[in-house]
C-alpha cells in the first residue's frame, strides 16, 4: 500500500461491496473484508441498546461508543463513517426527538442505504452526508458530541481527522472512539495487502501513538474506557503468512487491540453548555487489562 488516495481507493472499493452484504457475511471475516473465516472477530452485540435496528447493522464495528458517549437529550450527534445507520439511530434514541444526529460517509452506496434505513423509520431528525473524514462537511463548532465505531483505522491521515472533531464540537464537547490500535509491529505480509487495510488491521497504529494524537489535537481528559484483544483466526492469517510466519507472529506478542477512547473539548469562559452537568470521569467504565499477546 503507498499513496493516501490509493488508500481510499481501497477503502471506497471494499466498502461498496459491503454495503451489498448483511451481517452474517460481514461478521465471518475482519470487518468484513474478506470471504474467509467462521468467527466474529471484532464487532459488539447491539443487542441490548435502545435504539438498536438489526438491518442496519452491518457487523463492522469494534466497539459500542454510543454506549460510553453520554448522550443526552437535545444533542446533536456527529458519527463518523456512518455504514447503514447502526451507531446513528442508537445515538437517536438518546438524543431524543429535540436532539440531531449526522453521519458521514465516503462509500455513495453506504450512505444510500443509510437514508433507505432512515426512511424507513420516518426518522426526521436524522441525515446522512457524503464526505471524507479528514475534510469534515459539518460546520465549526455546531455538534455536541462524536462517536465512531472502527474508522479512523482506515483513515491515512489520522491526525487531520482529530483535528476535524476538535473543529466541529462546541467547547464543552467531547468525542467517544471505537478503533482498532496496535502493540508491537505487523508483519510486513500483514501491512501491505488491501483486505487488510480495509479489515482495519494493517492501517491501525501503535497505541501509544493514537493515544498522543488526542493530546496533540488539544484534547483534555483522554481515557481509555475500553479495552479488549482482537483475536484473529488462524485460517485468515494463512492467507498471508506461512506456517512458519505465523509461528513468528504468535512468538512475538504483537497485540492487536480494539480500544474506546473520550476525551473532552475545553469549554470556553464565554461558551458553555451550563444547562448539561459536566461528565464526571469517575463515572467512566474501567478500561479491562487484556495483557500483551492476544493472537
Amino acid at each position: 500500500m503507498t499513496s493516501a488516495e490509493e488508500l481510499k481507493k481501497v477503502v471506497r472499493e471494499k466498502y461498496s461491496e459491503i454495503a451489498t452484504h448483511d451481517k452474517v457475511a460481514n461478521a465471518t471475516s475482519c470487518c468484513g473484508a474478506t470471504a474467509s473465516g467462521t468467527y466474529t472477530i471484532m464487532s459488539d452485540s447491539y443487542a441490548d441498546l435502545v435504539g438498536y435496528n438489526p438491518d442496519a447493522d452491518l457487523g463492522l464495528g469494534c466497539g459500542l461508543p454510543t454506549q460510553f458517549a453520554k448522550i443526552q437529550a437535545g444533542d446533536t450527534v456527529l458519527d463518523l463513517g456512518s455504514g447503514a445507520g447502526n451507531d446513528c439511530f442508537v445515538a437517536r434514541a438518546e438524543a431524543g426527538e429535540t436532539g440531531k444526529v449526522i453521519g458521514v460517509d465516503f462509500t455513495p452506496k453506504m450512505i444510500q442505504l443509510a437514508r433507505q434505513n432512515a426512511e424507513k423509520r420516518g426518522f426526521n431528525n436524522v441525515e446522512f452526508r457524503q464526505g471524507d473524514i479528514e475534510e469534515l462537511p459539518i460546520s465549526d463548532q455546531s455538534v455536541d458530541v462524536v462517536v465512531s465505531n472502527c474508522v479512523l483505522n482506515l483513515v491515512p491521515d489520522k491526525a487531520k481527522v482529530f483535528s476535524e472533531i476538535m473543529r466541529v464540537l462546541r467547547p464543552g464537547g467531547h468525542f467517544s472512539i471505537s478503533d482498532v490500535v496496535l502493540r508491537g509491529d505487523l508483519p510486513k505480509k500483514l501491512q501491505d495487502p488491501a483486505e487488510m487495510y480495509a479489515g482495519c488491521v494493517s492501517g491501525a497504529m501503535q497505541m501509544d501513538e493514537y493515544l498522543a494524537l488526542i493530546e496533540q489535537a488539544g484534547f483534555e481528559n483522554s481515557t481509555v474506557q475500553k479495552q479488549k484483544p482482537i483475536l484473529i483466526p488462524d485460517e485468515i492469517l494463512l492467507e498471508y503468512l506461512s506456517s512458519e510466519e505465523l509461528k513468528a507472529f504468535a512468538a512475538s506478542k504483537t497485540g492487536i487491540f480494539s480500544i474506546t477512547v473520550y476525551a473532552d473539548k475545553a469549554a470556553s469562559t464565554k461558551e458553555h453548555r451550563a444547562a448539561k452537568p459536566k461528565l464526571n470521569l469517575a463515572d467512566l467504565p474501567t478500561a479491562g487489562c487484556c495483557g500483551p499477546g492476544c493472537c
